[in-house]
């Protein structure tokens, strides 16, 4: 069994999915690091000279035998490779590829060695969407308890993950870093944030959640050099909601009478960060406010 490692033996870091948001931030972040990415997606250009600035290998992680050629050479993971969201293909597409994918790459991981596995989880696995057709919301800030409501098959193919992470974490020692993601914006996207303003119920799903892209990348990062053990999961999301008013007023209006743990002043986050400060020194630094006038 693997033990006590650190990220002094993490020189190279495999990033599947790395054509997609999250995977561009996390490939930056790692290079601007020092780190030599070995990158993989299905989609976007391949090659040793594409945009991302590392080698690029065309891989479908649904056949285990390409997610172990994808990831040999490579010291640690970070898994950010799935369908991205409900709705993209139908339901049972979406749960037998993603867990696919999932299942694959943790193989693959577990076989060669890897010292650290980090991987998309989401934010779905906690209940979302919140609201009169959605999941029930027990209480406010959502935190990692809030957990398991998969309201969907997506949802669900990341609950699996969650589950098959501890397993394959408990039999190889290998510590793996499951990122519960929340609504992942580039800083060309902030342009969009005010036309949320006048309609917040549209995005009470995820109780006006939002994560800029660079600080996935960071908790991508993060997560690489953590010193944790075991399998955790953690959500991701930035320091404050996506709206102008504070959040209790956001809960007043559209939950009333929820039940609040903790703090909710301000415009904080009511997607709880606590556990990702803690675990792996996750601290966004990014927010539109410092882009866009409230």
């Amino acid at each position: 069994m693997l033990q006590n490692m650190t990220d002094e033996d993490i020189s190279t870091v495999a990033v599947t999915g790395a054509h997609g948001k999250a995977g561009r931030a996390a490939v930056a972040e790692l290079l601007a690091h020092g780190y030599r990415v070995l990158a993989c997606d299905l989609a976007g250009p391949v090659g040793r000279n594409t945009d991302l600035g590392a080698p690029t290998m065309r891989v479908d992680l649904t056949d285990y035998g390409q997610a172990l050629q994808a990831l040999t050479g490579a010291d640690a993971v970070v898994h950010l490779a799935n369908i991205p969201e409900p709705g993209m293909y139908p339901p049972a597409e979406t749960l037998n590829r993603n867990s696919a994918m999932n299942h694959n790459v943790f193989l693959a991981a577990t076989a060669l060695g890897l010292r650290r596995v980090v991987w998309a989880s989401s934010e779905t696995t906690l209940g979302l969407p919140f609201g009169d057709d959605g999941g029930t919301l027990r209480y406010a800030p959502v935190d990692e308890a809030h957990f398991p409501h998969p309201s969907s098959t997506y949802a669900l193919s990341k609950v699996l993950g969650e589950a098959a992470a501890a397993q394959f974490a408990a039999w190889s020692g290998i510590p793996f870093v499951g990122l519960r993601l929340t609504n992942i914006f580039t800083a060309d996207e902030y342009a969009r944030v005010p036309a949320f303003w006048d309609d917040p119920g549209s995005r009470k799903w995820n109780l006006w959640g939002y994560v800029d892209a660079r600080d996935v990348g960071a908790a991508c990062r993060n997560a690489v050099e953590a010193s944790s053990v075991g399998s955790v999961n953690l959500v991701i999301a930035a320091a404050d909601t996506i709206m102008r008013q504070p959040s209790a007023e956001l809960l007043d209006e559209f939950f009333p009478g929820l039940e609040r743990r903790g703090s909710v002043a301000g415009h904080q986050t009511l997607l709880a960060i606590d556990a990702a400060r803690q675990a792996i020194g996750y601290v966004p630094a990014h927010s539109w406010r410092a882009s866009i006038p409230s």
